[in-house]
């Protein structure tokens, strides 16, 4: 082997050097970028399952709230309907006209359905007016 000769060689194993180191370089760097992508993954993957929980925490919540709503719904029905049946009565007309009823003998149950009062107002005016009690 002559000189030149040698001396491409030489320089095509510097080159081969540069591009194995090179490699190895890439390699390693693509190593350490997998190592952080699989770490990021598994915080995502707890994240997701702790996000999970708290969804099925909601869910529970939400369910247990829609009970108690229907629930509530359930026993307070008829105060929408009373309120309309106050509202509509006016403030004194419906006392007036219930006492002339209970003056001409009508009973608590005739004095709710007729003027809208509760069992206790017609009670109470029944016994007032009512032809055993005349005020």
């Amino acid at each position: 082997m002559n000189m030149p000769d040698a001396a491409v060689a030489i320089g095509l194993l510097g080159i081969a050097a540069a591009v194995a180191a090179l490699a190895l370089g890439l390699a390693l760097a693509a190593f350490a970028a997998a190592r952080r992508l699989r770490a990021q993954c598994a915080a995502l993957e707890s994240n997701l399952a702790a996000l999970g929980r708290e969804i099925g925490m909601a869910a529970s919540i939400n369910a247990r709230t829609g009970s108690r709503v229907k629930r509530i719904e359930q026993e307070y029905s008829d105060v929408a309907d009373r309120i309309e049946t106050l509202e509509s009565r006016g403030p004194q007309g419906s006392f007036d006209g219930a006492i002339d009823s209970a003056r001409r003998g009508a009973d608590p149950g005739k004095l709710t359905q007729q003027f809208g009062l509760s069992r206790s107002e017609a009670e109470l005016v029944a016994r007032l007016h009512g032809h055993e009690n005349p005020a």
